[in-house]
Order: C-alpha cells, then structure tokens, then sequence
C-alpha cells in the first residue's frame, strides 16, 4: 500500500501531536485504550505546544477521544481559537491483557490475550485517519501507536521508542508520488 492510497486526504502537509504526559508514561506503563488523564508535566506540555503551533496556520484539530489527547487537543485548540472534532478510530491500540503493566512486556507484532492486532489497529487507525478532510493545515493530537501507523503508511519509518510526548512534528509530503514524507520538528 503506498502513502498516497493509504492517507489520499493529506494532499498537503500537516501536523502531528502525540498527548502530553501521564503517570502511565512516567511510570513506563501500557496505557493503550485505558483512559488516563494528564499528569501536571502533560498538562505544562500541552500548553508550551499551543504555543508553538500558535504561528503555523493550524486551521483544524483532530483529536482521539482518549482523555489524554483529547485534554491536549482542546488545550491546543482553545489557543488557536478551533473547536476539537473527535475521530473514535484515532484511539490508541488496545493493549489487551496487557494494559497497567510494564512496557517492556509488550512485543509489537504480536496480539495480547484481549487485545487488539497490529492489522486491526492500523486498519481502524488509516480509516480515521481517513475521515480527516477540508483543511489547509490539519493538527492531529493521537498516540505514539498512531504516529507508528502513520510512519508506515507514509514511509516515513517506525521509531523503536515512543514518541516525545506534546512534541509538534510536521508531516511534509514527497515532491513526487513515489517518494517518503519526512518530519519537521517544529
């Protein structure tokens, strides 16, 4: 599946939001579908983030509806003055039997007792992924496991770690189709 059949509604840039910090992530827990809330560091996170994304002509905000990206995305979003719309299929992979527990039990590739496949969650992930349309300059606030979905699917590569929590990263399209996107820190 190429980048271009795989995501057709980014025929632009945009940027990507991974929530800020929760005990799960300073404690290096599973999280996955449990609906934790920002710690205080995710909160400050998400705030410095707004400011950043302030000056880069944000005109929409797409959020997971897990409690920490959602808290992120409308902290980003009152900033800039958008609403949040949220896409359920954003949410982060359901880590089954596996979820609370330390992340160095988890194996990728594999499917926990309960929990969600890898084709499943990418499937699920690409489809709202999908439904995200009509905007010069998207912001999507999801999960480590959703920037690893899109990594894939714009050949962009799968980071071994997660993500930098509430670490604005600008998604920017190949000049010609059979090219990778590549990544702009902002």
């Amino acid at each position: 599946m190429t980048a271009k059949s795989a995501i057709p509604l980014f025929l632009s840039h945009f940027i990507f939001l991974r929530h800020g910090e929760t005990e799960t992530n300073r404690l290096g827990l599973i999280a996955g579908s449990t609906d934790v809330e920002l710690n205080e560091t995710g909160h400050r996170q998400a705030r410095h983030a707004a400011g950043l994304l302030k000056m880069h002509g944000v005109d929409a905000v797409y959020s997971s509806p897990l409690r920490r990206a959602r808290d992120t995305a409308s902290c980003v979003a009152a900033a800039l003055g958008l609403a949040v719309t949220v896409v359920p299929e954003l949410a982060e992979r359901n880590w089954g039997e596996l979820e609370g527990r330390p992340r160095d039990m988890r194996t990728r590739a594999t499917t926990p007792r309960g929990g969600e496949s890898p084709a499943e969650f990418s499937a699920r992930t690409l489809a709202g992924l999908k439904k995200i349309a009509g905007s010069a300059l998207p912001l999507v606030v999801a999960h480590s496991g959703t920037f690893r979905v899109l990594g894939s699917a714009l050949k962009i590569g799968v980071p071994s770690a997660p993500i930098n929590n509430s670490q604005p990263m600008r998604l920017i399209p190949p000049p010609t189709s059979d090219g990778c996107w590549t990544i702009g820190i902002i």
